[in-house]
């Protein structure tokens, strides 16, 4: 076998890593359980930030510190200053590979400014700026010819021992879901990059139903460390009714957010924590929140902010031309997720991650807007030549077909469980709890019952089984899976913020509200269930 890298998933990060590993000389396979260009890369709408210019005083350094300040102390600053450093040379080469960004009257790439940023930025692309970063990139990949494997969901890394006791990867083992089959493939090195973990959150996500963490939970399991997951950010803007995102582009563009009574109550700029603490307090007081941009003007509307618009009335029934936009803070991003070192790598050999997934300590307790996009586009890169680079080292091949009997077995086992709680309404009640206890304020009394509650929902999953007995196409098994993991994703997000006794960044304890130095240090979970930290 050649060096075989395996990509689980196609969003930025994923399609990012699976190029460079390509151009590394690596023999490529993307796996994904949706399609590319649904990935949740496309509602990262506001722009990517990079300092291009010295333009109203910005620099490299500048955006360090911003990015510094916004983690409130959790960052690593050499990962940091890694990041800033590379930004114009990832900005450089998007537009290089043909990303469609918005231009000054000069021909430059266009940029704006967003919450907690010294000045403006983030480029992008009318307020469409990660989803034609993600058809470029998806473009780009289909011309490499490089493999894709649609509609597969992740059951779980297959590892082995070497000659010293320590694992390593050498295969994954899926679940396709147009056939049933259960599904195992060698690798060389693996490159998990299937995104956050906020659908926890359910119905109060800005997130697709994707984003039910199953990279996160699969490598915790596989023995790789997780860190930081108490670290939810809360997006400031979703629509009321049904959480679908309102770009930051849109205070950027000089957006007000107002209450009932028609009055500004925060600075629309300030880092996302800070605005929708602010939000959740005027809705504590029985305040309606609405976000205006009724005077920007309907032609700056339809040409800067077109897909706001578009969601606006899509989904609220209004035009933001004149009309305000009902909103509610809503889970986006978790900082948190599979713990890395400077190479992407994490520790189990062979197996690396990026974008949401991975906590490469760039975002801290809370991400600087435009710097989702930067990072997966500075470490998808780094991580698909790191495992190009160890595939080509790789000389362990063993065979692992004898694993799909297993993998068979487990998924028969849940076809027997008994069905009488129904798992989907487990979710939902379990998003409703997320939300109201582990959400933007948090209690230690609180977080406790719930996760009482959780580790119920756990033990009874034996009667949550599902009711789609067949094998073709059986999305009621896959959601089931997915909710197993979000369970699991879930306990961990608890045990995390019960123990971080201090209010920092998206963590905020009502019970601590003050910083504590003493937790100046990541939260550290590993597959034994045990709680440390580390600098």
């Amino acid at each position: 076998m050649k060096n075989r890298v395996i990509i689980i998933g196609a969003g930025g990060a994923g399609l990012v890593a699976a190029l460079n590993a390509h151009e590394n000389g690596a023999e490529v396979t993307i796996i994904t359980k949706e399609y590319p260009t649904r990935s949740q890369t496309c509602m990262a709408q506001g722009g990517i930030n990079a300092v291009l210019s010295d333009k109203e005083g910005d620099s490299v350094e500048v955006h360090v510190q911003n990015t510094l300040k916004s983690a409130n102390g959790l960052a690593d600053e050499r990962a940091v200053r890694h990041m800033c450093q590379e930004a114009p040379k990832a900005v450089t080469w998007l537009d290089s590979i043909g990303v469609p960004f918005s231009r000054t009257a000069e021909s430059g790439i266009a940029q704006r400014k967003l919450g907690g940023a010294y000045a403006p930025r983030a480029c992008y692309a009318q307020d469409y700026t990660g989803l034609k970063i993600l058809h470029t990139l998806y473009d780009r990949v289909l011309g490499a010819k490089i493999e894709i494997l649609n509609e597969r969901h992740l059951l779980e890394f297959i590892t082995e021992l070497d000659e010293s006791g320590k694992k390593y990867v050498c295969g994954v083992s899926l679940l396709n879901k147009r056939s049933g089959e259960i599904e195992i493939h060698d690798a060389s090195s693996v490159v998990v990059a299937t995104g956050g973990y906020s659908r926890v959150y359910h119905n109060y996500s800005t997130n697709s139903v994707s984003s039910s963490g199953d990279g996160v939970a699969a490598a915790l399991r596989a023995g790789a460390r997780v860190s930081d997951m108490e670290f939810v950010q809360f997006h400031p803007t979703a629509l009321k009714e049904s959480s679908i995102l309102i770009s930051e582009s849109a205070r950027g563009a000089g957006g007000h957010l107002l209450n009932s009574k028609g009055e500004r109550f925060v600075d629309e700029l300030l880092p996302r924590d800070e605005v929708s603490k602010a939000i959740h307090d005027e809705i504590a007081k029985g305040e309606e929140i609405y976000l205006d941009i009724r005077h920007l003007g309907a032609e700056f509307i339809q040409r800067e902010l077109p897909q706001e618009a578009k969601l606006a009335k899509l989904y609220e029934n209004i035009d933001p031309a004149v009309d305000l936009i009902p909103i509610k803070p809503a889970a986006h991003y978790t900082m948190g997720g599979i713990e890395v070192d400077e190479n992407s790598s994490t520790c189990v050999k062979g197996l690396f991650a990026v974008g949401e997934c991975a906590n490469h300590k760039v975002h801290g307790a809370n991400r600087l807007g435009g710097n989702s996009l930067l990072e997966l586009v500075v470490f998808g890169r780094q991580a698909g030549v790191s495992a190009a680079k160890y595939a080509d080292s790789f000389k362990k091949h063993t065979d692992i077909s004898g694993h799909k009997s297993i993998f068979e077995k487990e998924i028969d086992e849940i076809k027997r469980y008994t069905n009488k709680i129904n798992f989907y309404k487990e979710h939902e009640r379990l998003g409703e709890l997320f939300y109201k206890n582990v959400g933007i304020k948090r209690q230690k009394d609180s977080m406790l019952r719930v996760l009482e509650m959780l580790r119920e929902m756990k033990s009874t999953l034996p009667q949550m089984g599902v009711s789609d007995k067949t094998k073709e196409y059986n999305t009621n098994l896959t959601e089931f899976l997915e909710f197993k993991n979000m369970l699991q994703i879930g306990e961990l997000i608890l045990l995390s913020a019960i123990n971080r006794d201090e209010s920092r960044g998206a963590h905020f304890r009502i019970d601590a509200p003050a910083v504590d130095e003493k937790y100046r240090a990541h939260t550290i979970i590993s597959i034994d269930g045990e709680i440390s930290y580390e600098n």
